[in-house]
């Protein structure tokens, strides 16, 4: 009888403790990066969201190669907060598909979606809280999948098209060697911007970066 006893009081515990890890689990946020796969597209504007990610998970030291859920992941603590960080390899138009199935597995609390944009100079960012794709495809896509556009997001400048040039051509052309020290800072402003929107500190976040670019002359 003790024996039987003393089983059942590891099985309740045991229970107790996967009830906590899964709700531990449960209150981590989500913080996706957009691009598009392979080493033909590393550096390429479009990119941008994936550099973010990236510079997080290298001061996380986290490792984002695991695959799952039709992106590399990994779990990481950042600044004390527990996050999954993703990088989707479905594409940019895709990207939905993978944010999706992402969203059902972990059901995070918070959203944070980073990707590029043509009508910010390279070096800006700006935060916001929700909103349309605003002609991004791949948000286009996430809004679609998901059914909802609030969910938090920052987009990272890319510099406007040339008017000669092709959209789709611009977005995968790589960033110039005198485009790098804006395209750090913007990349560094918007790792600082998801930190404070971790914590809650969205408003914070617009307010200090959703600031227009200058430039010396």
């Amino acid at each position: 009888m003790k024996v039987e006893k003393e089983k059942i009081r590891r099985a309740f515990k045991l229970l107790r403790a996967l009830k906590k890890a899964t709700a531990e689990d449960e209150k981590m946020d989500l913080v996706v990066g957009l691009g598009n796969p392979g080493k033909n597209y590393e550096n390429t504007r479009h990119n941008a969201g994936f550099m973010v990610v990236d510079e997080i998970a290298k001061m996380c030291g986290a490792d984002i190669s695991q695959k799952a859920h039709r992106a590399l992941v990994t779990k990481a603590i950042f600044n004390g907060k527990k996050i999954i960080l993703a990088k989707p390899q479905t594409f940019m138009n895709l990207s939905g598909e993978s944010v999706r199935a992402l969203f059902d597995y972990y059901k995070p609390e918070k959203l944070i979606v980073v990707y590029d944009d043509i009508t910010l100079d390279v070096g800006g960012i700006r935060v916001r809280k929700s909103g349309s794709a605003g002609g991004h495809n791949g948000m286009k896509n996430i809004i679609q999948q998901l059914g909802t556009n609030e969910f938090e997001r920052v987009r990272v400048g890319v510099g406007e098209k040339p008017s000669k040039m092709d959209l789709a051509d611009w977005v995968l052309s790589r960033f110039k060697p005198e485009e790098r020290e804006d395209l750090d800072n913007a990349i560094d402003n918007a790792v600082k911007a998801v930190e404070l929107m971790l914590n809650d500190e969205t408003d914070e976040a617009m307010n200090r970066f959703n600031k227009k670019v200058t430039r010396d002359t």
